[in-house]
């Protein structure tokens, strides 16, 4: 049976599971086939804690796009040491990007939208490709409150652009869900949470956001498009039905959930 027509199913047994048990079903069921895209978000680190918690075999990798913020790649470093595991690093290809930098400049990507996503596609999508390839499944991060793009999302999906199955186990997470469990379990973050950066990527293109603000606000904020970079925009399909989530993404001062004390050195 190929991997789409196992959506079905997959969707049947994985309803009425918790994030962390979701994520070791599908291990089991497709053992070393499946990833964790990490980007060393509030929700990834989350993902990253379950996975350590409970010896789940399931890789996980990020994209250094080569203009991640130092604390971004700080913190790679101190999430494996405190998790004991390797987080695999994928970069993108130096003659791509090259020929990109020399086609638009350095930061020719804020003067339009076409450049942004060749960028995006050089630096993010490409890499993202090399990652998936040959797996089954694609564990994400993604939480319905993020974005209108993403309150359409399903928690289990047939991504097409990369003919895989896509789960996103905090898909109906609220926030403040989300904030509670990473103070309960102490789980290390990036501290431009603490200065409102929620939505954090690559630093030329990621501002601190005001308190209301949608989320991804501070992503890409100079166009007024779908904040979406080209990793999880593409076409998916799912034979799930999920409940609608109430909005909650009138976000308040991400230092009023977090204090330096808070802080996991």
């Amino acid at each position: 049976m190929s991997l789409k027509k196992n959506l079905p199913n997959l969707s049947n047994k994985i309803s009425s599971l918790s994030p962390w048990e979701g994520i070791a079903l599908l291990s089991d069921l497709f053992h070393k086939k499946v990833v964790f895209s990490t980007s060393l978000g509030q929700e990834d680190q989350v993902i990253t804690q379950m996975i350590a918690a409970h010896h789940l075999p399931v890789e996980i990798f990020t994209l250094d796009t080569g203009r991640l913020f130092p604390e971004t790649l700080d913190l790679i470093a101190r999430t494996e040491s405190r998790y004991k595991t390797r987080i695999k690093v994928y970069y993108p290809e130096r003659e791509s990007v090259e020929n990109l930098v020399g086609s638009i400049g350095i930061n020719g990507f804020y003067e339009s939208i076409e450049n942004r996503k060749s960028c995006c596609q050089v630096r993010k999508v490409e890499p993202l490709k090399r990652a998936l390839f040959s797996k089954s499944v694609w564990i994400t991060g993604l939480r319905a409150e993020q974005s209108a793009n993403r309150k359409a999302m399903h928690k289990i999906e047939w991504d097409d652009a990369n003919q895989i199955i896509k789960y996103n186990p905090l898909l109906d997470w609220s926030y403040d869900q989300m904030i509670a469990y990473i103070k309960e379990n102490n789980i290390p973050y990036n501290p431009l949470h603490d200065k409102n950066f929620i939505s954090i990527g690559c630093a030329p293109c990621t501002r601190a956001i005001q308190p209301g603000e949608n989320p991804r606000a501070g992503r890409w904020w100079w166009e007024d498009s779908k904040k979406e970079c080209g990793l999880h925009g593409g076409k998916s399909e799912s034979l799930e039905t999920r409940p609608k989530i109430q909005d909650t993404r009138a976000i308040k001062n991400i230092s009023s959930g977090f204090q330096p004390k808070d802080q996991v050195i």
